[in-house]
């Protein structure tokens, strides 16, 4: 039942562990381009989010009164930045041109600085781990997010880089994001029960090599703003 407020880029760093009780409700701060809020799982950081059914966990704007389904407009998008959760396991190839030449390779997460927090590249992802785990993921709402930094590169509903099948994502859900419902760079989770609702780019979205298993996707979009209900490259672009 508690409420908090998410306020700028938030990172889980290598070898810290977020927990996040079942029924939380997470609010983020506004803001454009890298001004705004958003939660970072960085690679060796671990999320333990495992809401239920009867008690999710909520991303949501921080305007938004959840217990109030019609204070925000259908569509209102873009209001925060999202949910990001990156990992060690293999991309086929990068954007960044030092990471490309690296082994293993890694990426700088699209839009955002080669950043360091404490000695960690913070934005970076990728790896030689497939079976990297970054924790669990599960019955979780993401609402009103996404942020476009630049053409091409955005925060994402849920962008998942690099992320290993030791990862569980379950139940997910976003709504009205700025950008692609659900991203992955790359890496081999698996997922199940993912909703893509109402969002401006594609529901799903997949780059770099992905190469996870998955069941159970919905997504809904509508006549306005959208691109395509599934966009699955092996490249980054």
């Amino acid at each position: 039942g508690n409420e908090y407020v998410l306020n700028g880029f938030v990172y889980v760093l290598n070898g810290a562990t977020l927990n996040i009780e079942a029924g939380t409700v997470v609010k983020a701060k506004p803001g454009v381009d890298a001004n705004t809020s958003a939660l970072i799982v960085t690679a060796g950081g671990k999320i333990n989010a495992n809401g239920s059914a009867s008690a999710p966990i909520i991303f949501t704007a921080e305007e938004d009164d959840v217990a109030d389904p019609e204070d925000l407009p259908l569509f209102r998008r873009g209001l925060w930045g999202g949910v990001v959760i990156l990992g060690k396991a293999v991309l086929n190839t990068t954007v960044d041109a030092a990471g490309n030449a690296a082994t293993p390779k890694y990426e700088v997460f699209e839009g955002l600085p080669d950043t360091q927090v404490n000695g960690q590249f913070v934005h970076r992802f990728g790896g030689s781990d497939d079976n990297d785990n970054s924790g669990v993921f599960r019955y979780v709402s993401i609402r009103h997010a996404g942020v476009v930094f630049q053409p091409n590169k955005e925060l994402n509903g849920l962008s998942l880089g690099g992320v290993g099948r030791g990862t569980t994502v379950e139940h997910v859900e976003t709504y009205a994001a700025a950008d692609d419902g659900f991203e992955f760079f790359g890496g081999t989770v698996n997922t199940k029960y993912l909703v893509s609702a109402f969002n401006d780019d594609d529901g799903f979205d997949a780059d770099q090599g992905y190469r996870g298993k998955n069941q159970f996707w919905f997504l809904i979009q509508e006549p306005g703003k959208k691109d395509n209900g599934g966009e699955l490259n092996g490249e980054p672009n």
